[in-house]
Protein backbone atom coordinates (compact mmCIF):
# COMPACT_ATOMS: atom_id res chain seq x y z
CA UNK A 1 0.00 0.00 0.00
CA UNK A 2 1.67 3.50 -0.86
CA UNK A 3 2.77 5.01 1.97
CA UNK A 4 0.53 8.50 0.58
CA UNK A 5 -2.79 6.77 1.01
CA UNK A 6 -2.83 6.12 3.93
CA UNK A 7 -1.48 9.30 5.51
CA UNK A 8 -3.56 11.23 3.08
CA UNK A 9 -6.50 9.61 4.31
CA UNK A 10 -6.21 9.66 7.47
CA UNK A 11 -5.31 14.08 7.53
CA UNK A 12 -9.04 14.03 5.28
CA UNK A 13 -11.97 12.99 8.46
CA UNK A 14 -13.44 15.50 9.37
CA UNK A 15 -13.50 18.74 7.34
CA UNK A 16 -11.77 17.84 4.72
CA UNK A 17 -14.60 16.97 2.00
CA UNK A 18 -17.56 19.03 3.76
CA UNK A 19 -17.78 22.63 3.00
CA UNK A 20 -16.93 25.37 5.94
CA UNK A 21 -16.78 28.95 5.58
CA UNK A 22 -15.47 31.70 6.92
CA UNK A 23 -18.25 33.30 10.04
CA UNK A 24 -19.80 36.37 8.04
CA UNK A 25 -21.31 38.85 10.24
CA UNK A 26 -24.82 37.17 10.90
CA UNK A 27 -22.50 34.43 12.68
CA UNK A 28 -23.67 30.76 13.04
CA UNK A 29 -25.54 29.69 16.15
CA UNK A 30 -23.03 27.99 17.40
CA UNK A 31 -21.50 24.24 16.79
CA UNK A 32 -22.13 22.88 20.11
CA UNK A 33 -20.47 22.88 23.07
CA UNK A 34 -17.07 22.98 23.81
CA UNK A 35 -15.02 20.06 25.82
CA UNK A 36 -15.50 20.36 29.29
CA UNK A 37 -12.34 18.97 32.04
CA UNK A 38 -13.18 15.45 32.43
CA UNK A 39 -14.63 13.94 35.41
CA UNK A 40 -12.20 13.00 38.20
CA UNK A 41 -14.22 9.80 38.54
CA UNK A 42 -12.85 8.84 34.72
CA UNK A 43 -10.00 10.72 35.07
CA UNK A 44 -7.76 7.78 33.42
CA UNK A 45 -9.82 8.07 30.80
CA UNK A 46 -10.43 12.02 30.59
CA UNK A 47 -6.21 11.66 30.01
CA UNK A 48 -6.27 9.32 27.12
CA UNK A 49 -7.17 6.08 29.02
CA UNK A 50 -9.84 3.43 29.22
CA UNK A 51 -13.47 2.84 29.98
CA UNK A 52 -13.71 -0.76 29.71
CA UNK A 53 -12.37 -2.40 26.39
CA UNK A 54 -12.47 1.40 24.78
CA UNK A 55 -9.27 3.80 25.02
CA UNK A 56 -10.64 7.30 24.67
CA UNK A 57 -8.82 10.39 23.58
CA UNK A 58 -8.29 13.28 26.15
CA UNK A 59 -10.14 15.84 27.59
CA UNK A 60 -13.56 14.60 26.69
CA UNK A 61 -16.59 16.00 28.78
CA UNK A 62 -18.31 14.16 31.62
CA UNK A 63 -21.73 13.82 29.38
CA UNK A 64 -20.03 11.96 26.61
CA UNK A 65 -18.43 9.23 28.79
CA UNK A 66 -21.78 8.60 30.06
CA UNK A 67 -23.57 5.92 29.02
CA UNK A 68 -20.75 4.25 26.47
CA UNK A 69 -20.49 0.89 26.21
CA UNK A 70 -17.48 -1.83 27.69
CA UNK A 71 -16.27 -1.91 24.24
CA UNK A 72 -17.10 -0.91 20.87
CA UNK A 73 -17.50 -4.83 20.23
CA UNK A 74 -20.24 -4.86 22.85
CA UNK A 75 -21.72 -1.85 20.96
CA UNK A 76 -23.04 -3.77 18.28
CA UNK A 77 -25.43 -5.73 20.66
CA UNK A 78 -26.43 -2.30 21.67
CA UNK A 79 -30.67 -2.65 21.29
CA UNK A 80 -33.14 0.12 20.70
CA UNK A 81 -33.20 1.02 24.45
CA UNK A 82 -29.33 1.28 24.35
CA UNK A 83 -29.38 4.08 21.30
CA UNK A 84 -32.39 5.56 22.91
CA UNK A 85 -30.61 6.11 26.22
CA UNK A 86 -27.66 7.08 24.87
CA UNK A 87 -29.18 9.38 22.69
CA UNK A 88 -31.19 11.12 25.78
CA UNK A 89 -27.70 11.94 26.89
CA UNK A 90 -26.94 14.02 23.49
CA UNK A 91 -30.07 15.55 22.47
CA UNK A 92 -30.04 17.06 18.99
CA UNK A 93 -32.19 20.88 19.29
CA UNK A 94 -32.26 22.35 15.91
CA UNK A 95 -35.25 24.71 16.32
CA UNK A 96 -36.22 25.83 12.36
CA UNK A 97 -35.40 29.64 11.60
CA UNK A 98 -37.64 30.45 8.99
CA UNK A 99 -35.86 31.88 6.39
CA UNK A 100 -32.44 31.13 7.45
CA UNK A 101 -30.95 29.36 4.38
CA UNK A 102 -31.01 31.74 1.62
CA UNK A 103 -29.20 31.88 -1.47
CA UNK A 104 -26.22 34.17 -0.39
CA UNK A 105 -25.86 32.01 2.80
CA UNK A 106 -25.62 28.50 0.71
CA UNK A 107 -23.62 29.69 -1.52
CA UNK A 108 -21.38 31.41 0.92
CA UNK A 109 -20.64 27.52 2.50
CA UNK A 110 -17.01 27.31 1.56
CA UNK A 111 -14.52 24.39 1.87
CA UNK A 112 -11.76 24.48 4.24
CA UNK A 113 -8.19 22.94 3.70
CA UNK A 114 -7.76 19.70 5.61
CA UNK A 115 -4.94 20.06 7.98
CA UNK A 116 -1.39 17.75 7.03
CA UNK A 117 -1.39 14.41 8.78
CA UNK A 118 -0.10 14.69 12.23
CA UNK A 119 2.07 11.26 11.37
CA UNK A 120 1.59 8.46 9.48
CA UNK A 121 -0.70 5.76 10.94
CA UNK A 122 0.81 2.57 11.60
CA UNK A 123 0.63 0.05 8.58
CA UNK A 124 -2.88 -1.76 9.16
CA UNK A 125 -2.35 -5.78 10.03
CA UNK A 126 -4.88 -8.22 9.16
CA UNK A 127 -6.34 -9.60 12.59
CA UNK A 128 -8.03 -12.91 13.29
CA UNK A 129 -11.69 -12.43 12.62
CA UNK A 130 -14.22 -15.08 12.61
CA UNK A 131 -17.08 -14.60 9.68
CA UNK A 132 -21.20 -14.57 10.70
CA UNK A 133 -24.12 -12.92 9.60
CA UNK A 134 -22.93 -9.39 10.59
CA UNK A 135 -19.36 -9.63 9.36
CA UNK A 136 -19.71 -11.32 6.20
CA UNK A 137 -15.99 -12.22 4.93
CA UNK A 138 -14.75 -10.12 7.70
CA UNK A 139 -11.49 -12.77 7.89
CA UNK A 140 -10.41 -11.88 5.14
CA UNK A 141 -11.10 -8.03 5.55
CA UNK A 142 -10.13 -7.26 9.10
CA UNK A 143 -7.71 -4.49 9.32
CA UNK A 144 -6.48 -4.99 5.04
CA UNK A 145 -5.38 -1.66 3.42
CA UNK A 146 -4.95 -2.38 -0.24
CA UNK A 147 -3.12 -0.37 -3.14
CA UNK A 148 -4.97 2.95 -4.09
CA UNK A 149 -7.35 2.20 -7.27
CA UNK A 150 -7.14 3.62 -10.43
CA UNK A 151 -8.14 6.86 -10.56
CA UNK A 152 -12.38 7.46 -12.23
CA UNK A 153 -13.12 10.31 -13.79
CA UNK A 154 -16.59 12.30 -12.34
CA UNK A 155 -19.27 12.76 -14.49
CA UNK A 156 -22.21 15.12 -14.66
CA UNK A 157 -25.51 13.78 -13.58
CA UNK A 158 -28.03 14.39 -16.66
CA UNK A 159 -31.45 17.14 -15.24
CA UNK A 160 -33.01 17.26 -14.18
CA UNK A 161 -32.74 15.84 -10.68
CA UNK A 162 -35.77 15.55 -9.04
CA UNK A 163 -37.08 12.22 -9.07
CA UNK A 164 -33.62 11.08 -8.10
CA UNK A 165 -32.54 10.50 -4.22
CA UNK A 166 -29.77 12.72 -3.76
CA UNK A 167 -29.52 16.28 -2.10
CA UNK A 168 -27.60 18.96 0.10
CA UNK A 169 -26.95 19.25 3.08
CA UNK A 170 -26.57 22.93 5.01
CA UNK A 171 -25.36 23.48 8.64
CA UNK A 172 -23.99 26.08 10.50
CA UNK A 173 -20.49 25.31 12.65
CA UNK A 174 -17.95 26.69 14.90
CA UNK A 175 -16.33 29.00 12.35
CA UNK A 176 -18.98 29.57 9.87
CA UNK A 177 -21.38 27.41 7.26
CA UNK A 178 -20.99 24.19 5.69
CA UNK A 179 -22.31 21.73 3.00
CA UNK A 180 -22.21 18.02 2.51
CA UNK A 181 -23.97 16.17 0.39
CA UNK A 182 -26.95 13.42 1.01
CA UNK A 183 -29.70 10.83 0.02
CA UNK A 184 -32.91 10.05 1.08
CA UNK A 185 -33.33 6.64 1.87
CA UNK A 186 -36.37 4.17 2.60
CA UNK A 187 -37.79 4.26 6.79
CA UNK A 188 -38.32 0.32 6.91
CA UNK A 189 -41.44 1.36 9.58
CA UNK A 190 -42.92 4.02 7.15
CA UNK A 191 -42.40 2.18 3.32
CA UNK A 192 -43.41 4.68 0.63
CA UNK A 193 -43.56 7.85 3.23
CA UNK A 194 -39.85 8.09 3.87
CA UNK A 195 -38.40 11.30 6.10
CA UNK A 196 -35.11 9.80 6.46
CA UNK A 197 -31.42 11.19 5.43
CA UNK A 198 -28.20 9.19 5.15
CA UNK A 199 -24.92 11.50 5.60
CA UNK A 200 -21.69 10.89 7.16
CA UNK A 201 -21.32 11.59 10.54
CA UNK A 202 -18.87 14.40 9.92
CA UNK A 203 -21.88 16.50 8.61
CA UNK A 204 -23.88 16.50 11.12
CA UNK A 205 -21.43 16.20 14.29
CA UNK A 206 -18.09 17.86 15.59
CA UNK A 207 -16.69 14.69 16.25
CA UNK A 208 -14.35 14.12 19.53
CA UNK A 209 -16.46 16.14 22.25
CA UNK A 210 -17.89 18.37 20.52
CA UNK A 211 -21.74 18.60 19.75
CA UNK A 212 -23.92 18.61 16.68
CA UNK A 213 -24.32 21.52 14.35
CA UNK A 214 -26.87 24.00 14.24
CA UNK A 215 -29.47 25.39 11.32
CA UNK A 216 -28.69 21.65 9.57
CA UNK A 217 -31.47 21.20 6.66
CA UNK A 218 -31.89 18.89 3.72
CA UNK A 219 -32.25 20.43 0.16
CA UNK A 220 -33.43 17.47 -2.17
CA UNK A 221 -32.50 17.89 -6.18
CA UNK A 222 -30.30 20.94 -5.56
CA UNK A 223 -29.94 23.26 -8.17
CA UNK A 224 -32.27 21.30 -10.00
CA UNK A 225 -32.41 23.55 -13.59
CA UNK A 226 -28.97 24.43 -13.43
CA UNK A 227 -30.39 28.24 -12.57
CA UNK A 228 -26.99 28.69 -10.93
CA UNK A 229 -24.99 27.13 -12.58
CA UNK A 230 -21.78 29.03 -14.21
CA UNK A 231 -21.77 31.41 -11.48
CA UNK A 232 -24.96 33.07 -12.12
CA UNK A 233 -26.91 33.86 -8.98
CA UNK A 234 -30.39 32.37 -8.57
CA UNK A 235 -33.58 32.34 -6.36
CA UNK A 236 -34.00 29.66 -3.58
CA UNK A 237 -37.09 28.33 -5.64
CA UNK A 238 -34.66 27.32 -8.57
CA UNK A 239 -31.84 26.38 -5.54
CA UNK A 240 -34.58 24.58 -2.96
CA UNK A 241 -37.13 23.36 -5.90
CA UNK A 242 -38.59 20.68 -3.70
CA UNK A 243 -38.29 22.83 -0.37
CA UNK A 244 -36.10 22.94 2.90
CA UNK A 245 -35.96 20.46 4.51
CA UNK A 246 -35.36 20.88 8.51
CA UNK A 247 -33.59 18.12 10.68
CA UNK A 248 -35.98 17.09 14.00
CA UNK A 249 -33.34 14.10 15.06
CA UNK A 250 -30.15 13.00 14.04
CA UNK A 251 -27.75 9.90 14.99
CA UNK A 252 -24.58 9.53 14.49
CA UNK A 253 -22.13 6.28 15.78
CA UNK A 254 -20.47 6.92 19.38
CA UNK A 255 -17.64 6.19 17.65
CA UNK A 256 -17.75 9.25 15.83
CA UNK A 257 -18.97 11.53 18.67
CA UNK A 258 -16.23 10.44 20.98
CA UNK A 259 -13.05 10.09 18.53
CA UNK A 260 -13.92 11.81 15.16
CA UNK A 261 -11.98 14.62 13.59
CA UNK A 262 -8.75 13.73 14.46
CA UNK A 263 -5.76 12.90 12.29
CA UNK A 264 -5.26 8.84 11.38
CA UNK A 265 -8.58 8.82 12.61
CA UNK A 266 -9.93 4.97 13.05
CA UNK A 267 -13.46 6.79 13.63
CA UNK A 268 -13.50 7.56 9.93
CA UNK A 269 -14.44 3.71 9.60
CA UNK A 270 -18.20 4.70 11.70
CA UNK A 271 -18.26 8.10 10.03
CA UNK A 272 -22.17 7.57 9.26
CA UNK A 273 -25.62 9.47 10.30
CA UNK A 274 -28.84 9.29 9.86
CA UNK A 275 -31.51 12.54 9.93
CA UNK A 276 -35.04 12.56 9.87
CA UNK A 277 -36.33 15.90 8.47
CA UNK A 278 -39.57 17.93 7.69
CA UNK A 279 -40.41 20.47 5.34
CA UNK A 280 -40.05 24.43 6.89
CA UNK A 281 -43.36 24.68 4.21
CA UNK A 282 -45.60 21.66 5.46
CA UNK A 283 -47.15 20.14 2.19
CA UNK A 284 -48.57 16.94 4.16
CA UNK A 285 -46.09 15.05 1.96
CA UNK A 286 -43.44 12.98 3.22
CA UNK A 287 -39.82 13.70 1.62
CA UNK A 288 -39.98 10.75 -0.34
CA UNK A 289 -43.16 11.13 -1.52
CA UNK A 290 -42.04 14.77 -2.74
CA UNK A 291 -38.93 13.48 -3.80
CA UNK A 292 -40.30 10.59 -6.15
CA UNK A 293 -38.07 8.20 -4.78
CA UNK A 294 -35.74 6.82 -1.97
CA UNK A 295 -33.31 3.82 -1.41
CA UNK A 296 -32.92 0.83 0.67
CA UNK A 297 -29.85 0.77 2.94
CA UNK A 298 -27.91 -2.63 1.75
CA UNK A 299 -25.70 -3.42 5.56
CA UNK A 300 -23.39 -6.18 5.20
CA UNK A 301 -23.28 -6.19 1.29
CA UNK A 302 -20.89 -8.98 0.08
CA UNK A 303 -17.73 -6.32 -1.13
CA UNK A 304 -16.50 -8.85 -3.71
CA UNK A 305 -19.73 -8.75 -5.34
CA UNK A 306 -20.52 -5.18 -5.20
CA UNK A 307 -20.34 -2.91 -8.47
CA UNK A 308 -19.98 1.03 -6.51
CA UNK A 309 -21.00 4.09 -8.24
CA UNK A 310 -20.47 7.15 -5.97
CA UNK A 311 -22.74 10.21 -5.80
CA UNK A 312 -22.22 13.76 -4.69
CA UNK A 313 -22.05 17.65 -5.33
CA UNK A 314 -17.97 18.03 -5.49
CA UNK A 315 -17.26 22.06 -4.40
CA UNK A 316 -13.71 22.54 -5.38
CA UNK A 317 -12.02 23.39 -8.19
CA UNK A 318 -12.59 21.83 -11.16
CA UNK A 319 -15.79 22.00 -9.58
CA UNK A 320 -18.56 24.40 -7.87
CA UNK A 321 -21.03 22.52 -6.19
CA UNK A 322 -23.69 23.44 -8.69
CA UNK A 323 -23.36 20.28 -10.20
CA UNK A 324 -24.34 16.60 -9.68
CA UNK A 325 -21.69 14.18 -9.84
CA UNK A 326 -21.13 10.73 -10.45
CA UNK A 327 -18.06 8.00 -10.20
CA UNK A 328 -18.52 4.41 -10.84
CA UNK A 329 -16.01 2.98 -8.98
CA UNK A 330 -16.48 -0.29 -9.91
CA UNK A 331 -15.54 -2.99 -7.39
CA UNK A 332 -14.13 -1.03 -3.65
CA UNK A 333 -10.84 -2.00 -2.55
CA UNK A 334 -10.03 -2.09 1.48
CA UNK A 335 -9.00 0.74 3.92
CA UNK A 336 -8.53 -0.42 7.63
CA UNK A 337 -7.11 2.15 10.45
CA UNK A 338 -8.23 -0.30 12.50
CA UNK A 339 -8.46 -4.25 12.24
CA UNK A 340 -11.35 -4.43 15.13
CA UNK A 341 -13.54 -2.26 13.17
CA UNK A 342 -15.07 -2.81 9.51
CA UNK A 343 -12.72 -1.67 6.84
CA UNK A 344 -13.64 0.93 4.90
CA UNK A 345 -14.38 1.21 1.05
CA UNK A 346 -12.30 3.13 -1.22
CA UNK A 347 -13.13 4.00 -5.35
CA UNK A 348 -11.01 5.46 -7.67
CA UNK A 349 -12.78 8.99 -8.06
CA UNK A 350 -11.49 12.80 -8.68
CA UNK A 351 -14.87 14.35 -7.20
CA UNK A 352 -13.46 17.14 -4.29
CA UNK A 353 -14.54 18.63 -0.98
CA UNK A 354 -18.05 18.75 -0.78
CA UNK A 355 -18.83 15.41 -2.10
CA UNK A 356 -18.65 13.99 1.94
CA UNK A 357 -21.87 12.41 2.78
CA UNK A 358 -22.87 11.62 -0.80
CA UNK A 359 -24.47 7.94 -1.18
CA UNK A 360 -22.72 5.01 -2.85
CA UNK A 361 -25.13 2.64 -4.82
CA UNK A 362 -24.88 -0.97 -5.79
CA UNK A 363 -27.47 -3.27 -7.25
CA UNK A 364 -28.91 -5.80 -4.89
CA UNK A 365 -29.86 -9.54 -5.93
CA UNK A 366 -33.18 -8.45 -6.43
CA UNK A 367 -32.08 -5.48 -8.82
CA UNK A 368 -33.04 -2.75 -6.78
CA UNK A 369 -30.25 -0.09 -6.30
CA UNK A 370 -28.98 0.60 -2.76
CA UNK A 371 -27.28 2.64 -0.89
CA UNK A 372 -23.86 0.45 0.78
CA UNK A 373 -21.58 3.71 1.87
CA UNK A 374 -21.27 7.37 1.74
CA UNK A 375 -18.29 9.45 1.03
CA UNK A 376 -16.11 10.19 4.25
CA UNK A 377 -12.31 10.44 3.54
CA UNK A 378 -10.30 11.07 0.16
CA UNK A 379 -6.78 11.65 -0.57
CA UNK A 380 -5.24 15.51 -1.27
CA UNK A 381 -4.47 15.02 -4.72
CA UNK A 382 -8.57 14.07 -5.66
CA UNK A 383 -7.54 10.33 -6.66
CA UNK A 384 -9.59 8.24 -4.60
CA UNK A 385 -12.78 8.42 -1.68
CA UNK A 386 -13.37 5.95 0.85
CA UNK A 387 -16.69 5.09 3.14
CA UNK A 388 -17.58 3.44 5.98
CA UNK A 389 -18.61 0.00 5.65
CA UNK A 390 -22.88 -0.12 6.98
CA UNK A 391 -23.07 -3.20 9.29
CA UNK A 392 -24.45 -4.02 13.16
CA UNK A 393 -23.97 -0.45 14.55
CA UNK A 394 -25.34 1.02 11.40
CA UNK A 395 -28.35 -0.92 10.99
CA UNK A 396 -28.75 -0.14 14.68
CA UNK A 397 -28.81 3.43 14.12
CA UNK A 398 -31.05 3.19 11.63
CA UNK A 399 -33.58 1.25 13.59
CA UNK A 400 -33.35 3.29 16.27
CA UNK A 401 -34.18 6.17 14.48
CA UNK A 402 -37.12 4.93 12.54
CA UNK A 403 -38.52 3.48 15.42
CA UNK A 404 -38.84 7.26 17.02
Amino acid sequence: MPSIHRSALAALAAGALLAVSACGPDGPTGGGTSPAPPPSSAAAAGSGGAIGGITLPSGLPTSLLEGLPRSWDDLKKWKFEDWDKWASKHVFDNPVVKDFWDPDKMGDSKPADPAPPAAKPAPATPGPSTPGPSTPGSSTDAGVTDADPPVVKATAMPRPYTGQPSGKVFFSAKGGRGNCSATVIGDPRHPGRSNLVWTAGHCVHEGKGGGFFKDLVFVPAYNNSGASSGGKRAPLSELAPLGTWWADQVTTSPQWMVEGGGSGDAANQYDFAVMRVHNQNDTGKSLEETVGSAVPVWFDAPRDRLDVSAVGYPLVKPFDGQELYRCDGGKPTRLSFDAKRPTMLTIGCDMTQGASGGGWFAKMPDGRTALVSNTSIGTPEHTSLSGPYLEAVARQALDWISKK
